[in-house]
């Protein structure tokens, strides 16, 4: 075939096949175009799923009515001028490309007015045809409206699911807008059918109040509030108790600079916050806002721009990974426990204190208890640390502690096994780690680039005890290795480590290992079952969990405790019914 310029409306079809995938792609571009535009209030209606009618109006600014057809020309936008700009992005879109695409590929129409204008204009466009811009009545703002999609493409148009899966796909991207955008209210409805109503959030209680309603009020109650600046980021939001991790990985939003994105670095990042405090296999929820510099970061390397690039990823990683990691830290017994607990953590103001374990010394249970002895035992004076004071031990596993508003249960040896492991991990992290020769080095092969790697970052490998060196283009010698590491690992994670080396310019796989041990090592020094310990032993116990980081989870995830309050207790024998 020879070579020649394609249409102006197949090159806007074939603009459309790369960022209108569905009815829910036309809903989040339509509606990002209100935010740039200073919308605080979006109305959306669909009908058919999407397929048959969407219409977004919004308070914003508005469109001139002279510049009403020029909107609709490709490569046409008001948010950049020149290539410079294109640095510093700080709009939700800026190619241009969004409504003519979807012009071309549904029945359009397009009406606004600007705040200062005695009237509104609008204009339709069918097929990729427009038609000429005409008078209308409007409030200032925009609504634009795209009905029949994709009648004018039956390829693409066959691939849709049914009316009520891409319902599902619109009010999953109207959740995420509406989550990164906390300070709008947002309305959608179907076939005149509100499906979401949350008006705009002005502070964090109403932000929590909003939140709750778009995820749910169970999120909410097992979330623990994060705040923390440094380096020039800030990182916000709220992450899930580790005790309320799920299977699926559904409620994991973060948001960068106002965009929603799914973003691998990111989301690998929070993984790394919740190292060892996760059950196997198990997911955390979180709402995380990231901010920093525009020019910081790349928002054009996708087309729907939800993958980002970082100038400094090591630098995004390692801060993200670290803030979450330290305001799980903070999941330790309180006053108001785990489970539907909530707490926060912001360094940058005032951090948790820690819980006041005065009050009355440990008391022994020494004989056998009788109804006497439970009719004249003293009750503790306030205040009463979180866990209270140990009552007795059952069936030599579990704990029973006299707390404050009820019951403590305690797992004796999930909760030991945290309090030896951050033990050692404080220690490990206090001084160097000791290291021992190999008679005889262990040689290597590794890709080019991770070989280089190595040479770059030998001093930091040596501080995790890892001494090598480059004796060949793609060929490292590993000549002393940590002493606590087990020979039969060290090439995988060394391999492991120098890939990530190589794409991040960091790796969290050597601590990894090193807390994988540590976490062994914990595991078997921990109390065991069926140990009979003594009330002493046992309140000894609760003061350390007390002041021991993450002690609301074992090392593999687990609960080290429950709580069951005197309401509770009250209902289970029908007390005041």
């Amino acid at each position: 075939m020879p070579i020649r310029v394609l249409p102006a409306l197949l090159i806007d079809q074939i603009a459309a096949g790369e960022v209108i995938e569905r009815p829910a792609s036309v809903v989040k571009e339509l509606a990002e175009n209100a935010l740039d535009a200073g919308a605080t209030h979006l109305e959306i209606e669909v009908e058919g799923g999407g397929v048959d009618l969407i219409r977004v109006s919004d308070d914003g600014h508005g469109i001139e009515g002279s510049e009403l057809a020029r909107a609709l020309e490709r490569h046409a936008t008001s948010k950049i001028t020149s290539a410079d700009d294109l640095a510093r992005v700080a709009s939700l879109g800026f190619r241009g490309e969004a409504l003519p695409s979807i012009a071309s590929v549904s029945r359009f129409s397009l009406i606004s007015r600007t705040s200062d204008a005695p009237q509104a204009a609008a204009i339709e466009v069918d097929g990729g045809a427009p038609g000429t811009v005409r008078p209308t009545t409007h409030r200032p703002g925009t609504t634009a409206e795209a009905r029949d999609l994709f009648y004018n493409v039956p390829a693409r148009r066959k691939f849709l699911r049914s009316a009520a899966t891409e319902l599902a796909h619109v009010r999953r991207a109207v959740l995420r807008l509406a989550l990164a955008r906390p300070e709008v209210s947002f309305a959608l409805a179907s076939h005149g059918r509100a499906l979401m109503t949350v008006a705009g959030a002005g502070d964090r209680a109403a932000c929590e109040a909003r939140l709750a309603a778009l995820l749910g009020e169970d999120f909410l109650a097992h979330a623990l509030y994060l705040e923390h600046s440094a380096s020039g980021l800030k990182l916000s939001g709220w992450l899930g108790a580790p005790t309320a991790a799920q299977s699926q990985s559904e409620h994991q939003y973060t948001v960068v600079n106002g965009r929603v994105v799914r973003d691998r670095l990111l989301a690998s990042a929070a993984r790394q916050g919740y190292h060892d405090v996760l059950f196997h296999g198990l997911q955390p929820a979180y709402v995380l806002y990231l901010e920093l510099d525009p020019g910081q970061v790349d928002v054009n390397a996708h087309p729907a721009k939800l993958e980002l690039r970082f100038r400094d990823g090591g630098l995004v990683h390692s801060f993200v990974s670290r803030s979450v990691a330290q305001a799980l830290a903070a999941t330790r017994p309180t006053a108001i426990g785990p489970g539907p607990a909530r707490g926060s953590f912001v360094p940058t103001a005032a951090a948790a204190t820690e819980p006041d374990r005065s009050g009355p010394p440990p008391r022994s249970l020494a004989g056998a208890l009788d109804w006497t002895v439970l009719a004249s035992r003293p009750s503790p004076a306030p205040p009463v640390p979180p866990l209270g004071y140990a009552l007795a031990q059952l069936h030599a596993t579990y704990v029973l502690s006299e707390t404050a508003d009820g019951l403590a249960v305690v797992d004796m040896h999930a909760a030991h096994e945290r309090v030896i492991y951050e033990r050692l991990k404080a220690e490990a992290a206090a001084g160097p780690v000791p290291r021992q020769s190999l008679l005889v080095p262990i040689t290597i092969e590794v890709e080019e680039a991770e070989a280089e790697a190595a040479l770059e970052h030998a001093e930091a490998l040596a501080d995790f005890g890892l001494v090598l060196n480059r004796i060949g283009p793609s060929t490292i010698a590993l000549r002393e290795v940590p002493v606590a590491f087990p020979d039969r690992d060290l090439g995988g994670l060394l391999r492991g480590a120098l890939r990530e080396l190589a794409e991040r310019g960091h790796t969290e796989r050597i601590s990894a290992g090193t807390d994988r041990i540590l976490a062994t090592l914990a595991c078997h020094a921990a109390v065991r079952s069926q140990r009979v310990l003594t009330v002493p032993e046992m309140n000894a116990l609760l003061r350390e969990m007390e002041r021991t980081d993450r002690a609301d989870q074992c090392n593999h995830g687990r609960p080290t405790w429950v709580r069951v309050t005197m309401p509770e207790l009250d209902r289970l024998f029908l007390r005041g019914r």
